[in-house]
This record gives structure tokens, C-alpha cells and sequence, in this order.
């Protein structure tokens, strides 16, 4: 019989240790333990937690490397406990979400003016952002909040778990929780949208796995043990939202990688056995490119897959000798496409933050658009009205090709906080006061 080498566009992926002066430093990494990522990228800045009273959040451009200096370089510290995990709003690169010990959840926009590195790669000093420049502030959970997902089409959508047992779906806009889920009876573990955000996935410390309707709060599928080691559990949708990808560990505390056709619950399709390690997995799906990354907390090592479902293909690994404590990727619309830079993840370690760029090696200068299929955008599907009205849609795309980004450039979203809502409302009272007055020189009543 004749042996057939497999096809895949990206079976060569590989990524180098990048070099010191495209790296950052000085960070006074958070001491909190939980099931967060620690850090997390936009399409222009990533948000690293910090050590700190008031919670203190590091925001750094992505194309400014260099020294961070704690005390000097601003901040983002709004809180009055640890911030536990973030998110950014898929269709602004400058709106933050903050889950705080707290029991609050927080919005902030970053200024344009943003800059706590400089061009050189140097610490500047700079007006950190406090209590009073949050554009929202989301209260409901009793107990502290671990995790917050955005929604992935509709504007202004936030998932939230928290140590009370529950997971809330919130209105930013109107700063109201739409739904809740009450179905859990331990600790969650993550919780994860599905490609349209007409589902949410959860796992929990009790094993099981549940399949959330968003926008009632009911769990409509469940798996009592999705896998049998007691430690964290970790989801993610691939494959266009048909599969489900779960990893954990085995009976014997191995860590394993599990597939799972949402169509039927009863069995995975595919399971595989990765290796002893002690570390809990984070998985970053690329659902353009089908790989899915497992980064493992306090490993060196990153081993990638290419889905095909009920298959799971094996590609290769990066190999470091610095452990990381935290992964994240950044958004396809900021990589270096002309380089066939297909990912780029960043690595928190305990000297900094590492960018990780995997390539796949071709000759060419030219657009490669067959391994850069069109992408999720900066525009939203519908709005969080129409969603709750039944809405789904999927992600507006746009091309990745140099040539045609120009015009693929969102809208800032609006979201005002109460403190500039206050100035706005003096300058109105302001400019009222003024016209009464001339209106009564002039003896016109009013």
C-alpha cells in the first residue's frame, strides 16, 4: 500500500523565538491564581494584569516594544479589588471590559494619547485612568467576578461568570443584566460564544459541560462529565461552531484533548492523550485557519493542531525554555499578512511579555489569499436589541489583503459615562442660563 503524506496548506507552521528588543518588560506581573488568561490583545494595544492596590491593568500598544516602568508608565487602576480577567470589544480596538474581586464589572475607552512606552522602547510618564473615567459600571453578582467574554456579532454584549454560581448576559449600552443562568453547582471554569452568539458554552468544576441559551439563561444540552481529571477544563467552538473542543485530564491526570459534535453529546468524536503535564491548557482557535494552539500554564512547550473534524492532525510545537503563565492571540486584522504571518500569540512570562509570530513559509511577495481567507471585522452583525429579538447572524467579514483594508476601518463605539455626561449636562445648564439672560434684555418672555 502507498503512503500518502496528508495535505494542509499550513503542515510547515513554525515560529521562532523572538528577539529581546521586540519584547516587553518591567512588569510587576498580579499574584491572583484563577481560570483567567491574564492577558488579552485588541487589534491595537493588549491589557496585562498587574500586582497592585486598585487592581491595576497595564495597557501597551502592540507595536511598541519596550520598557514598561511601574509607577511612572500609566495605568489602568478603577477598582477597589484585584482584577481578575478583561476583554475587548471585538468592534473597538479601544474598548476594555475589567471583572474585578470587586463584584463589578467596568468599561473603559483608552484615549488616543495613550503611551506608556515610547517610540525608543522607554517607560513614559504619563495621567494613569482612575474610579471616575470607567464609561460603565456593571453591578448584579454577589460574589467576585472571574470571567467576561464579549459577544462575537452583536454590539455591546457581555458574558459574565462569577464565584456566586452563576453566568449573566449584560446590555453595556444600558448597563442592565438581559439573563441569568442559575444551573451551576460549583465553580465555572469557562464559558465560551459560539460563531453567531446564539449559544454559550460552560464547564465547571463539578465536570460537566452545559450548553447555554443567552438569551433566557436556560441550559438547553448537558454532559455530566465532559472529562474525568478534577482539574480546569477549558472550551472552545471550532470547526464553524458544529464541534465543540474540550481540554482537561484523564483519570489518571494526564492531559488530554477531547472533540465533541454539538449534534450529538453522548460520546466525543475524537480524543487524544497529549502528556503528563501538570499545567492546564489554554486553547486558541483560529477559525479561519482551523489550528487550534494549546498553550499550556507553566509550560515551555505550545503544541498546534489543525481540526478537521472528527480529526484532529497534529502539526508540530514550539519549544521555549522560559515557562508561560498567561496566552493570548492577537486579532488577524494586526498581523503582518505580506509575511505569511498567520497567528501571533503573546506569551506572559515571568521576565515579560513575548510575541510569538507563526509564519508559514512561502517564496512569494504577493498576498498569499489562500491561506488568509476573508475575517471577522470591526463592524457588528446587528445591535443587542435585535439580538435578544432572535437575531442571528453570523461575523461581517472583510479581506486581509493590503490593497483592500482601507475601508475596513469600525466606528468608535458610544458609551458615555457619568462623568462626562455631568459635564455635559453643566454646559447645557450653562448655555441655558446665558439665553435666559439675553432673552430678558431684550424683554421677551419665555
Amino acid at each position: 500500500m502507498a503512503f500518502r503524506v496528508r495535505q494542509s496548506k499550513y503542515r510547515h507552521i513554525f515560529a521562532d523565538q523572538p528577539k529581546n528588543e521586540n519584547c516587553w518588560s518591567g512588569f510587576r506581573l498580579s499574584t491572583k491564581t484563577g481560570e483567567q488568561q491574564y492577558i488579552k490583545a485588541s487589534g491595537k494595544y493588549f491589557a496585562l494584569s498587574l500586582a497592585g492596590g486598585g487592581g491595576p491593568v497595564a495597557v501597551c500598544s502592540l507595536d511598541r516594544p519596550g520598557r514598561f516602568e511601574p509607577g511612572a508608565s500609566q495605568t489602568l487602576g478603577g477598582h477597589s479589588g484585584g482584577v481578575l480577567d478583561f476583554d475587548w470589544n471585538p468592534f473597538d480596538d479601544s474598548m476594555l471590559a475589567t471583572a474585578s474581586e470587586d463584584c463589578t464589572i467596568k468599561i473603559w475607552s483608552i484615549p488616543e494619547d495613550w503611551e506608556p512606552i515610547d517610540a525608543n522602547g522607554n517607560a513614559k510618564k504619563g495621567e494613569s485612568m482612575g474610579p471616575s473615567d470607567a464609561l460603565a459600571v456593571l453591578e448584579g453578582h454577589r460574589k467576585k467576578v472571574t470571567l467576561v467574554r464579549y459577544h462575537p456579532t452583536a454590539s455591546n454584549v457581555l458574558a459574565s461568570t462569577s464565584a456566586d454560581l452563576t453566568v449573566r448576559v449584560w446590555d453595556c449600552e444600558r448597563g442592565e443584566c438581559v439573563s441569568k443562568c442559575e444551573a451551576f453547582n460549583d465553580l465555572l471554569h469557562d464559558v465560551v460564544w459560539d460563531e453567531c452568539g446564539d449559544n454559550l458554552a460552560s464547564s465547571c468544576k463539578d465536570k460537566a459541560l452545559r450548553i447555554i441559551d443567552p438569551r433566557t439563561g436556560t441550559v438547553s444540552s448537558t454532559v455530566e462529565s465532559i472529562h474525568e481529571g478534577s482539574k480546569s477544563v477549558k472550551l472552545q467552538y471550532v470547526e464553524n461552531s458544529t464541534h465543540i473542543l474540550s481540554t482537561g485530564f484523564n483519570k489518571t491526570s494526564a492531559r488530554e484533548m477531547k472533540l465533541w459534535d454539538i449534534r450529538n453529546l453522548s460520546s466525543p468524536v475524537n480524543t487524544q492523550k497529549i502528556d503528563s503535564a501538570s499545567g492546564a491548557f489554554v486553547p486558541l482557535y483560529d477559525n479561519d485557519t482551523k489550528v487550534v494552539y494549546l498553550c499550556g500554564k507553566g509550560d515551555g512547550k505550545l503544541g498546534y493542531f489543525e481540526v478537521e473534524a472528527p480529526k484532529v492532525h497534529a502539526l508540530s510545537e514550539f519549544r521555549s525554555t522560559s515557562p508561560g503563565k498567561g496566552y493570548c492571540d492577537v486579532p488577524k486584522r494586526a498581523l503582518n499578512v505580506m509575511k505569511c504571518e498567520t497567528a501571533r500569540i503573546l506569551k506572559v512570562t515571568s521576565g515579560g511579555v513575548e510575541p510569538l509570530s507563526f509564519t508559514v513559509p512561502r517564496k512569494s511577495d504577493a498576498f498569499q489569499d489562500d491561506i488568509f481567507p476573508d475575517t471577522a471585522g470591526l463592524e457588528p452583525a446587528h445591535t443587542c436589541e435585535e439580538w435578544l429579538a432572535g437575531s442571528s447572524k453570523k461575523p461581517i467579514t472583510v479581506s486581509l489583503d493590503p490593497k483592500k483594508k482601507a475601508g475596513n476601518k469600525g466606528s468608535k463605539t458610544k458609551i458615555m459615562s457619568v462623568a462626562s455626561l455631568k459635564k455635559e449636562l453643566a454646559t447645557a445648564e450653562e448655555r441655558i442660563k446665558y439665553l435666559e439672560g439675553k432673552l430678558s434684555e431684550a424683554n421677551i418672555e419665555f
